[in-house]
């Protein structure tokens, strides 16, 4: 969460937040929730459903990468001008084994134009589902 200010003001910046990253309806509509936000960090997760499996069962990577890319937009966009990605590069460390992914994205670096995050994707049994890179840029 934020450092600065009291839980209230936390919470109604976390709300505010939710509201108006609705509007990226592919990944709210897959699922796809925030949970907390920090600066340059943001944790987003999403319950899989039968939908988010691929035909062996598992859970399907354009899942996988839908949180993690929606988790870096929310860290990289919630608090400061918009960015747009320019670049990801997903690697699958394994399969989902619980029912829940979590992403974590993190600023790595920030310029005046671009930025570069890091997204951990797992499950919340623990197990590592994915590691994200992505760069930025402020439009």
């Amino acid at each position: 969460m934020q450092e600065a200010g009291s839980s209230i003001d936390r919470t109604m910046a976390l709300d505010e937040v939710r509201e108006r990253f609705l509007q990226d309806r592919f990944a709210t509509a897959n699922g796809a929730v925030i949970d907390e936000i920090g600066e340059g960090w943001a944790r987003c997760s999403m319950e899989l459903c039968d939908v988010h499996r691929n035909a062996m069962g598992s859970v399907m990577g354009g899942a996988v990468f839908t949180l993690a890319d929606f988790a870096f937009a929310v860290a990289s966009n919630w608090n400061k001008d918009p960015h747009v990605s320019l670049n990801a590069s997903i690697s699958f460390l394994g399969r989902a084994k619980g029912s829940r992914l979590i992403a974590e994205a993190r600023k790595i670096r920030e310029g005046r134009k671009t930025c570069y995050y890091e997204v951990m994707v797992s499950d919340e049994l623990g197990s590592q589902v994915a590691h994200m890179t992505t760069n930025g840029f402020a439009v």
